[in-house]
């Protein structure tokens, strides 16, 4: 969605990623989609950020959270991978856990014992579309007011909704 609103494609592979440039307002923006397990993103990552002389500080991760309502966002300056294996990846990969980071919530499976991989990679439900629908677009706002207005901003703005 960000790609789409920026104009850019986002096919271009290097480094285990598929990535496309941009602009939100006047800062320059890499959007990259690591083409690794989850579990691995923290190559492409790295590799990026290396590539293009970026540090930690510059890079924005986007995931989701099983243990945020569905639809609920929560941007944060940095933090633990709070379990999230992808994040862990990247934490380990970079060797820092100071990073600005957008989590979508999921929510977790009311199923006791259902398995959260197979959780999160099941069908969406009508409802469920509506509310990742809007989690996306509001992501997409967010990812904007934070490169445009910086963090505190859009914590403020996006963390209450």
């Amino acid at each position: 969605r960000l790609a789409h609103k920026l104009g850019c494609a986002v096919e271009k592979k290097k480094f285990k990623a598929l990535y496309g440039q941009g602009q939100i307002r006047s800062e320059k923006v890499l959007l990259a989609k690591p083409q690794t397990y989850m579990n691995l993103s923290g190559e492409a990552v790295a590799a990026l950020l290396n590539w293009y002389k970026l540090g930690p500080a510059d890079l924005i991760v986007v995931f989701d959270d099983l243990d945020l309502p569905p639809g609920k966002l929560r941007l944060r300056p940095e933090g633990s991978s709070g379990g999230h294996k992808g994040m862990e990846s990247i934490i380990l990969a970079l060797g820092t856990d100071l990073f600005p980071r957008l989590r979508i919530g999921v929510g977790r499976p009311e199923t006791p014992g259902f398995d959260s991989a197979d959780y999160v990679l099941s069908r969406l439900t009508a409802d469920d579309v509506k509310i990742f629908e809007e989690a996306v677009n509001l992501a997409v706002d967010a990812i904007c007011c934070l490169v445009g207005e910086g963090l505190e901003t859009a914590m403020n703005e996006y963390n209450k909704k």
